[in-house]
């Protein structure tokens, strides 16, 4: 029975560990491929058909009693959280950006001990720190500018997905996976139109390569990854979760450094395995725990 257990656990991770790592593999694509300088219509085009496409494939309302609750975790787990993201994005450098967004498993530890009155394993409070410290070591460099403003946006839109993270597994929403995947994409994406309006120039006439690294955005980036991440909130321990987010900065190192020949240091390399010993901690304190 313990070994069921285990073994459905370890999938349960898996598979919610392939959201983080296609996330990842955003920054390759954004820069590579598609048109410069407009990050809230990727951002737009990215959640807002896969949102579509995950209603019309399941067909389901939300109860009128879960309104409220699915605008705020729209918010929280999309429109906010993404406008925040490129607000810090474009004012940080990434490495720094991804310290600061690496205290989500820390923040969701805080939320469950002071509101659900559950205080958190010894061992998985340390490996969240340590997670961390070794995002510091692969990322940041004497150069690192910080800027308040940059700063700012990346410690919210921490909160923002730490809130969301907590908030999506202790309200358990009555409503299949997909659905509620969809109605969060296509919410959030509704929320994110005004900045596109705002702040981004039109786009261009778009080649077939940038048509197919939208397409990739959408339903890789969307369709798939945000589908698997519920999934996994809806199984795994929020702060097992939050913990697999250090996965995305890790992918998107580590596709720099294959494909674009980026320089990886060995003190970066350090880094990187203080990190993904870190997650693996937390997923395995996580479990005992359960």
């Amino acid at each position: 029975m313990e070994s069921t257990f285990s073994l459905s656990y370890w999938r349960d991770v898996l598979l919610t560990a392939l959201a983080p790592a296609i996330w990842g593999s955003t920054y390759i694509v954004t820069t590579q491929l598609l048109p410069p300088d407009r990050p809230f219509t990727a951002a737009l085009i990215r959640v807002l058909p896969a949102g579509i496409l995950l209603l019309l494939f399941t067909l389901r309302l939300p109860a009128y009693r879960d309104l409220g609750r699915l605008l705020i975790l729209s918010a929280l787990n999309i429109g906010v959280f993404q406008a925040l993201l490129f607000v810090a994005a474009y004012r940080l450098p990434g490495g720094l950006a991804a310290v600061l967004g690496a205290i989500q498993p820390l923040l969701v530890m805080v939320l469950i001990w002071t509101v659900d009155r559950r205080a958190p394993h010894k061992i998985t409070l340390w490996a969240a720190l340590v997670g961390v410290v070794g995002m510091a070591v692969l990322l940041l460099s004497p150069q690192t500018v910080f800027e308040p403003v940059g700063i700012a946006a990346a410690l919210l839109g921490a909160c923002c997905m730490a809130t969301g993270v907590w908030l999506t597994r202790r309200w358990q929403i009555d409503m299949p996976v997909m659905a509620l995947t969809g109605w969060q994409l296509v919410l959030g994406g509704l929320m994110l139109a005004p900045a596109v309006w705002l702040f981004d120039a039109p786009l261009p006439t778009l080649t077939a390569t940038q048509y197919a690294a939208y397409t990739y955005l959408s339903l890789a980036g969307a369709f798939v990854a945000y589908g698997l991440w519920f999934r996994g909130i809806t199984r795994l321990p929020g702060v097992a979760v939050a913990s697999l987010g250090l996965l995305s900065p890790l992918t998107a190192v580590l596709l720099g450094w294959i494909i674009l020949s980026q320089a990886l240091s060995s003190t970066a390399f350090v880094g990187l395995a203080i990190v993904l010993i870190s997650v693996l901690v937390v997923q395995r304190s996580s479990m005992r725990a359960r």
